[in-house]
């Protein structure tokens, strides 16, 4: 396991069609609450992002570095699963904006389908980013 953890941080994320943002490693469901996990869908289908519900946080690999950008507000009506139609998250000089659009179906249990979202990343002295993205939610069992 030390020897997994290790190799994890020696290499680098790779970056998703030549942008700054790069695929995350696989994840695992939260220990409880829920967690988005939202895919690229352009030439190369990467994970991209995952966000947590409670704690509210996301998570992306930006420039080589993965990093967890915490939650600093929600907007929309109809909250579904712990997650707005838009979330906003920012750490130092990143802010990071997510709109998802939710669908629950009975032939999902414990989680939902995300129909379609758009990833927006701001830094200071650099240009933005905003990616389509699509995934699935996954809730830890009660």
């Amino acid at each position: 396991m030390i020897a997994l953890s290790l190799a994890l941080l020696a290499a680098p994320p790779a970056p998703i069609d030549g942008l700054p943002l790069g695929a995350l490693p696989p994840q695992s469901l939260p220990a409880q609450g829920c967690a988005a996990y939202l895919f690229t869908g352009g030439s190369t289908r990467a994970l991209a992002a995952m966000a947590a519900a409670e704690p509210g946080r996301i998570r992306l690999s930006l420039d080589g570095a993965v990093m967890d950008y915490p939650r600093v507000a929600q907007h929309g009506e109809g909250s579904v699963l712990g997650f707005a139609p838009v979330s906003e998250y920012r750490l130092g000089d990143v802010s990071v904006t997510l709109e998802m659009t939710i669908a629950q179906r009975a032939d999902l249990t414990d989680g939902a389908l995300v129909t379609g979202a758009t990833l927006r990343i701001d830094r200071s002295e650099k240009d933005g980013i905003v990616v389509p993205l699509g995934g699935l939610i996954g809730c830890a069992k009660k």
